[in-house]
Protein backbone atom coordinates (compact mmCIF):
# COMPACT_ATOMS: atom_id res chain seq x y z
CA UNK A 1 0.00 0.00 0.00
CA UNK A 2 0.77 3.58 -0.23
CA UNK A 3 2.79 5.32 2.38
CA UNK A 4 2.84 8.83 3.03
CA UNK A 5 4.13 11.82 0.16
CA UNK A 6 4.92 14.67 0.10
CA UNK A 7 4.59 17.20 -3.53
CA UNK A 8 7.82 19.18 -3.73
CA UNK A 9 6.84 22.19 -5.58
CA UNK A 10 9.21 25.60 -7.25
CA UNK A 11 8.69 28.38 -9.72
CA UNK A 12 9.23 26.28 -13.00
CA UNK A 13 6.02 25.71 -15.14
CA UNK A 14 5.60 21.80 -14.63
CA UNK A 15 5.25 22.94 -11.06
CA UNK A 16 2.60 26.19 -11.56
CA UNK A 17 0.59 24.21 -13.68
CA UNK A 18 0.81 21.38 -11.19
CA UNK A 19 -0.47 24.13 -8.38
CA UNK A 20 -3.03 24.72 -10.54
CA UNK A 21 -4.63 21.81 -11.01
CA UNK A 22 -4.21 20.59 -7.72
CA UNK A 23 -6.37 23.50 -7.01
CA UNK A 24 -9.28 21.78 -9.07
CA UNK A 25 -8.55 18.83 -7.35
CA UNK A 26 -9.03 20.21 -3.99
CA UNK A 27 -12.18 21.33 -4.94
CA UNK A 28 -13.25 18.36 -6.41
CA UNK A 29 -11.89 16.33 -3.45
CA UNK A 30 -14.13 18.81 -1.17
CA UNK A 31 -17.31 18.30 -3.11
CA UNK A 32 -16.55 14.29 -2.42
CA UNK A 33 -16.51 15.07 1.14
CA UNK A 34 -19.74 16.90 0.90
CA UNK A 35 -20.64 14.18 -0.66
CA UNK A 36 -20.39 11.95 1.98
CA UNK A 37 -21.88 13.95 4.82
CA UNK A 38 -24.90 14.25 2.35
CA UNK A 39 -25.22 10.10 2.56
CA UNK A 40 -24.86 10.50 6.66
CA UNK A 41 -27.50 13.05 6.42
CA UNK A 42 -29.74 10.63 4.35
CA UNK A 43 -29.20 7.65 6.29
CA UNK A 44 -30.50 9.52 9.80
CA UNK A 45 -33.36 10.69 8.05
CA UNK A 46 -34.63 7.58 6.40
CA UNK A 47 -34.08 5.65 9.47
CA UNK A 48 -35.46 8.45 11.80
CA UNK A 49 -38.22 8.93 9.60
CA UNK A 50 -38.97 4.99 9.62
CA UNK A 51 -38.97 4.71 13.47
CA UNK A 52 -40.45 7.76 14.83
CA UNK A 53 -43.37 8.43 12.28
CA UNK A 54 -43.22 4.99 10.18
CA UNK A 55 -42.43 7.10 7.29
CA UNK A 56 -38.74 6.23 5.70
CA UNK A 57 -37.34 8.64 2.89
CA UNK A 58 -38.66 8.20 -0.56
CA UNK A 59 -36.27 7.38 -3.20
CA UNK A 60 -33.41 6.22 -0.61
CA UNK A 61 -31.72 4.12 -2.58
CA UNK A 62 -32.30 5.97 -5.92
CA UNK A 63 -30.16 9.43 -3.88
CA UNK A 64 -27.74 7.01 -2.73
CA UNK A 65 -27.16 5.86 -6.61
CA UNK A 66 -26.39 9.30 -7.52
CA UNK A 67 -24.24 10.04 -4.77
CA UNK A 68 -21.78 7.18 -5.04
CA UNK A 69 -20.07 8.16 -8.20
CA UNK A 70 -19.25 11.44 -5.92
CA UNK A 71 -17.58 9.92 -3.64
CA UNK A 72 -16.24 7.40 -5.26
CA UNK A 73 -14.58 9.28 -8.00
CA UNK A 74 -14.25 12.99 -7.71
CA UNK A 75 -11.55 12.59 -5.23
CA UNK A 76 -9.41 10.37 -7.45
CA UNK A 77 -7.62 12.80 -8.59
CA UNK A 78 -6.25 14.43 -5.62
CA UNK A 79 -5.22 11.09 -4.05
CA UNK A 80 -3.20 10.11 -7.13
CA UNK A 81 -0.97 13.72 -6.63
CA UNK A 82 -0.24 12.87 -3.25
CA UNK A 83 0.36 9.16 -3.84
CA UNK A 84 -2.46 7.65 -1.52
CA UNK A 85 -3.83 4.87 -4.06
CA UNK A 86 -2.53 1.09 -3.45
CA UNK A 87 1.00 0.62 -4.62
CA UNK A 88 3.55 -1.93 -4.31
CA UNK A 89 5.83 0.00 -2.14
CA UNK A 90 7.35 -3.29 -1.22
CA UNK A 91 8.91 -3.12 -4.47
CA UNK A 92 9.48 0.33 -5.46
CA UNK A 93 10.81 1.32 -1.73
CA UNK A 94 13.87 -0.60 -3.19
CA UNK A 95 14.68 1.64 -5.72
CA UNK A 96 16.16 4.77 -6.14
CA UNK A 97 17.46 7.25 -8.64
CA UNK A 98 16.96 6.69 -12.56
CA UNK A 99 15.40 3.13 -12.08
CA UNK A 100 13.02 4.06 -9.91
CA UNK A 101 12.38 7.34 -12.26
CA UNK A 102 11.88 4.86 -14.89
CA UNK A 103 9.64 2.41 -13.22
CA UNK A 104 7.33 5.30 -11.76
CA UNK A 105 7.26 6.71 -15.78
CA UNK A 106 6.31 3.06 -16.70
CA UNK A 107 3.75 2.65 -14.58
CA UNK A 108 2.14 6.00 -15.25
CA UNK A 109 2.12 5.77 -18.53
CA UNK A 110 0.40 2.37 -18.57
CA UNK A 111 -2.64 3.87 -15.81
CA UNK A 112 -2.61 7.09 -18.62
CA UNK A 113 -3.63 4.67 -21.22
CA UNK A 114 -6.11 2.43 -19.34
CA UNK A 115 -7.60 5.87 -17.66
CA UNK A 116 -8.36 7.04 -21.38
CA UNK A 117 -9.62 3.86 -22.11
CA UNK A 118 -12.04 4.38 -19.08
CA UNK A 119 -12.64 7.95 -20.45
CA UNK A 120 -14.23 6.63 -23.69
CA UNK A 121 -16.27 4.10 -22.31
CA UNK A 122 -17.50 5.61 -19.33
CA UNK A 123 -18.51 8.61 -21.94
CA UNK A 124 -20.07 5.78 -24.17
CA UNK A 125 -22.67 5.34 -21.29
CA UNK A 126 -23.29 8.59 -20.18
CA UNK A 127 -23.85 9.47 -23.84
CA UNK A 128 -26.20 6.25 -23.83
CA UNK A 129 -28.02 8.46 -20.95
CA UNK A 130 -28.44 11.68 -21.91
CA UNK A 131 -31.18 13.15 -24.96
CA UNK A 132 -32.32 16.74 -25.04
CA UNK A 133 -35.32 15.85 -26.47
CA UNK A 134 -36.49 13.70 -23.91
CA UNK A 135 -38.04 14.86 -20.55
CA UNK A 136 -34.83 15.94 -18.22
CA UNK A 137 -32.42 15.37 -20.96
CA UNK A 138 -32.78 11.23 -20.23
CA UNK A 139 -33.12 7.98 -21.58
CA UNK A 140 -33.10 6.24 -18.83
CA UNK A 141 -33.92 7.23 -15.14
CA UNK A 142 -33.69 5.83 -11.41
CA UNK A 143 -36.61 2.85 -10.23
CA UNK A 144 -38.03 3.97 -7.52
CA UNK A 145 -38.59 8.26 -8.20
CA UNK A 146 -37.39 8.72 -11.68
CA UNK A 147 -34.26 10.72 -10.96
CA UNK A 148 -32.63 11.09 -14.17
CA UNK A 149 -29.19 9.48 -14.33
CA UNK A 150 -27.10 11.01 -16.36
CA UNK A 151 -25.74 13.62 -14.20
CA UNK A 152 -24.28 11.22 -12.38
CA UNK A 153 -22.78 9.19 -15.48
CA UNK A 154 -21.27 12.75 -16.08
CA UNK A 155 -19.25 12.80 -13.27
CA UNK A 156 -17.06 9.89 -14.08
CA UNK A 157 -15.47 10.70 -17.50
CA UNK A 158 -15.42 14.21 -16.00
CA UNK A 159 -13.29 12.46 -13.08
CA UNK A 160 -10.96 10.46 -15.21
CA UNK A 161 -10.24 13.30 -17.24
CA UNK A 162 -8.91 15.19 -14.45
CA UNK A 163 -6.72 12.04 -13.34
CA UNK A 164 -5.38 11.95 -17.25
CA UNK A 165 -3.96 15.49 -16.06
CA UNK A 166 -2.81 14.52 -13.20
CA UNK A 167 -0.84 11.58 -14.94
CA UNK A 168 0.61 13.98 -17.79
CA UNK A 169 2.06 15.94 -15.11
CA UNK A 170 3.31 12.68 -12.81
CA UNK A 171 4.52 11.71 -16.46
CA UNK A 172 6.29 14.77 -17.43
CA UNK A 173 7.81 14.86 -13.96
CA UNK A 174 9.26 11.52 -14.04
CA UNK A 175 10.61 11.65 -17.34
CA UNK A 176 12.14 14.84 -16.65
CA UNK A 177 13.88 13.23 -13.29
CA UNK A 178 14.92 10.50 -15.30
CA UNK A 179 16.87 12.56 -18.00
CA UNK A 180 18.34 14.55 -16.01
CA UNK A 181 19.05 12.27 -13.17
CA UNK A 182 17.05 14.29 -10.62
CA UNK A 183 17.51 13.15 -6.66
CA UNK A 184 14.11 15.56 -5.58
CA UNK A 185 11.68 16.39 -8.59
CA UNK A 186 9.01 18.31 -8.47
CA UNK A 187 5.29 17.56 -9.04
CA UNK A 188 5.01 13.83 -7.96
CA UNK A 189 4.37 11.99 -4.53
CA UNK A 190 8.26 11.53 -2.72
CA UNK A 191 7.35 8.48 -1.31
CA UNK A 192 8.47 9.11 2.81
CA UNK A 193 10.22 6.00 5.17
CA UNK A 194 8.14 5.19 8.43
CA UNK A 195 11.02 7.25 10.06
CA UNK A 196 10.07 10.50 8.14
CA UNK A 197 6.32 10.11 8.12
CA UNK A 198 6.51 9.87 11.90
CA UNK A 199 8.66 13.22 12.24
CA UNK A 200 6.07 14.88 9.69
CA UNK A 201 3.27 13.86 12.32
CA UNK A 202 5.02 14.42 15.45
CA UNK A 203 5.82 18.18 14.00
CA UNK A 204 1.83 18.85 13.23
CA UNK A 205 1.11 17.78 17.05
CA UNK A 206 3.89 19.95 18.11
CA UNK A 207 2.14 22.97 15.76
CA UNK A 208 -1.14 22.29 17.33
CA UNK A 209 0.05 22.14 20.80
CA UNK A 210 1.87 25.35 20.33
CA UNK A 211 -1.38 27.07 18.63
CA UNK A 212 -3.41 25.38 21.30
CA UNK A 213 -1.37 27.42 23.91
CA UNK A 214 -1.17 30.70 22.35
Amino acid sequence: MAGGASVLEDGSVLSRIDQKLHKIEGWLALISGVGVFMLMVLAVYSVGGRNMFNRPMPGYVDWIEQLLPVIAFLGIAYTQRDGGHIRMDIVVGRLNGRVLWAAELITSVVTLILIVLLIWGTWSHFDRAFDMGRPNWSRDSSIDIGIPLWPAKLLVPIAFSVLSLRLLIQIWGYGRALVLGLSEPVSVPMVLSAAEQAADEAAIVSDDDGQEAR
